[in-house]
């Protein structure tokens, strides 16, 4: 339509009027324009709150044994006496009916520890809910029984750090962790027999940003030592070693090339690993054997 017959029907010239849908002619009936369906959020604006007009609740997530789909009875300051503690009898029973079985109650407080553990570590959110869904899987496959929920916790974050490839080690893990690393051991094991885990060997080159970052190194040694580590996997020469151990004497190695005051002590501490881990990686790769790794040490 042009502007002139913007407001006249194309069938009988009759006049048009507009609401929130369509529009139509006023005397034959003819739908002349329809709005499309907005299958987006809704918005509305409230007395009490103009700072947030969204009302569409919070997303789906499986780190909530009830996928946040419960509903939570909230705190009013405008309630007094009489009212007030009824109100308060009403959310405290709510959150009893919220948990109907054990295993649900072992679920919360599971996906209460991996939340822990996720904040703790700073590991992104991604990692949360796949840890709380692997722990769902393991629970499911009746492999709790006789084992430690906070063990289990850990290992599927542990795990799932593996699978993800995020650079966490058992030792970070453990260290926040309430589990010891026998229960982690232990639920790990059963976790990788029975459900197929698809973790293969750690790549050394996932630890040397943090460790970079950790030991305030420039982006040029990082660089190099990523290098160094690419050459270390090609030769096969990282086979059955400790990966953070690598990563660590891949960065002294470039450190030290590049003139860095970086010891084999400080580049140990950050992968909790020995210096002399550090060293026979770095005599492989400056291609002096283990021959003289071993007189270093005597």
């Amino acid at each position: 339509m042009t502007a002139a017959t913007a407001n006249v029907c194309p069938e009988c010239d009759g006049s048009l009027r507009s609401d929130d849908c369509e529009t139509v002619c006023t005397q034959c009936g003819l739908v002349v324009d329809e709005h499309a369906i907005d299958p987006g959020p809704e918005w509305r604006s409230f007395e009490d709150d103009d700072t947030n007009p969204e009302r569409t609740g919070a997303p789906l997530t499986r780190s909530r044994h009830d996928r946040g789909l419960s509903t939570e009875i909230g705190h009013s300051t405008r309630l007094k006496g009489r009212k007030r503690r009824r109100v308060a009898r009403m959310r405290r029973q709510h959150k009893r009916t919220k948990i109907r079985s054990k295993a649900e109650r072992n679920r919360v407080y599971a996906f209460t520890e991996i939340r822990r553990l996720v904040g703790a570590l700073d590991l992104p959110e991604h990692v949360q809910e796949q840890a709380c869904a692997l722990f769902e899987s393991a629970q499911k496959a009746n492999l709790l029984q006789g084992r430690s929920i906070e063990g289990f916790a850990a290992a599927v974050v542990y795990a799932t750090c593996r699978t993800a490839s995020v650079s966490r080690t058992v030792t970070e893990i453990t260290t926040a962790a309430k589990a010891s690393r026998d229960e982690l051991d232990a639920a790990y094991d059963a976790m990788n027999r029975d459900l197929g885990l698809p973790t293969g060997p750690i790549d050394p080159r996932e630890f040397l940003a943090r460790f970079a970052s950790k030991l305030d190194l420039p982006t040029e040694i990082e660089q190099m030592g990523r290098k160094l580590a690419t050459e270390l996997r090609e030769r096969g020469l990282d086979a059955g070693r400790n990966p953070g151990g690598v990563a660590a004497a891949c960065l002294y190695t470039a450190a030290k090339r590049a003139g860095h005051g970086l010891t084999q002590r400080e580049a140990a501490d950050v992968a909790d690993v020995t210096p002399v881990t550090v060293r026979q990686t770095y005599y492989n790769l400056e291609g002096k054997g283990d021959s003289q790794a071993i007189a270093c040490q005597q």
